[in-house]
């Protein structure tokens, strides 16, 4: 039985019935304005083996490895590459994308007792605070560069960026339709603020990757993700291109802490004197 999907309404989420998204267009549009650093990739989940290894080009892990060295390969190298739950060297993986049930075994934490948590009350507190994608419906997931095309359309879209670009990534997003975003920090295991979350909730979900996804996916120390589903990319880029007409651009140019801020704000704020 699949488990539920709430979103903030506390209903299912559904997206909108799938454009074809110029994603060429997006990614040039996103790095003009944000100068991204490495390639912005798409994850889709399939219902069988079969249709995930249909996909062209399609590499498949030939050992055992974590999702975040998957991704990393996604990312880094330009991949597409198919998993199921068997290619994974440990029981975190599965979980978060929803190719493994939440089972009392797996929610007890003993694993990781000793390792990242002091107690068995803890380490399970922190399993069952993990967001998943629901169990059930889908037995393997891909991911690739989202210019590929490969995975049209993916299900949700992972972007790796700075503190500074991730602001006005967000900046962007709210321009229009002014929305709150509320982010959380599980701590290890932090794809489930990211890639879980999304997924379960087809929200916008921004993480501070953990250890595992630093030492095995590659990603920097300076890195940060966000994972939302593609349908938001478009906003975000449009509220960007408005930003960056009002003088609000990547890298964001240092005032100086002992200058006087008037000018710059007079620049911005037409109803303010320098």
């Amino acid at each position: 039985m699949s488990e539920p999907a709430p979103s903030r309404s506390g209903s299912a989420p559904s997206a909108p019935s799938a454009p074809a998204y110029d994603y060429a267009a997006l990614v040039d549009g996103l790095t003009q304005y944000l100068r991204l650093r490495t390639l912005p990739i798409g994850m889709k989940r399939f219902k069988t083996r079969a249709e995930m290894e249909a996909i062209p080009k399609i590499r498949r892990p030939t050992e055992k490895m974590v999702f975040d060295q998957i991704v990393g390969q996604a990312r880094l190298l330009g991949w597409t590459v198919g998993v199921t739950a068997d290619d994974f060297a440990g029981p975190q993986c599965a979980r978060p994308i929803g190719l493994a049930p939440r089972s009392p075994d797996w929610l007890s934490g003993l694993h990781m007792k000793g390792v990242w948590y002091e107690t068995e009350r803890d380490a399970g507190a922190h399993q069952a605070a993990m967001d998943c994608a629901p169990y059930g419906e889908h037995e393997a997931l891909a991911v690739s560069p989202l210019t590929s095309g490969r995975l049209d359309p993916p299900d949700i879209c992972l972007i790796y960026a700075t503190p500074g670009q991730m602001i006005l990534f967000i900046n962007g997003l709210q321009y229009t339709g002014y929305q709150k975003l509320e982010f959380t920090v599980v701590g290890e295991s932090a794809c489930a603020d990211s890639w879980g979350k999304a997924l379960k909730t087809g929200e916008p979900s921004l993480s501070i990757p953990c250890y595992a996804e630093r030492r095995f996916g590659g990603v920097a120390d300076e890195e940060m993700l966000m994972a939302l589903p593609p349908h938001f990319l478009p906003k975000v880029l449009d509220g960007l291109a408005k930003l960056s007409r009002n003088g609000f651009r990547y890298p964001i140019s240092p005032w100086g802490v002992q200058n006087s801020p008037s000018a710059s704000l007079a620049r911005s704020y037409p109803d303010r004197k320098a």
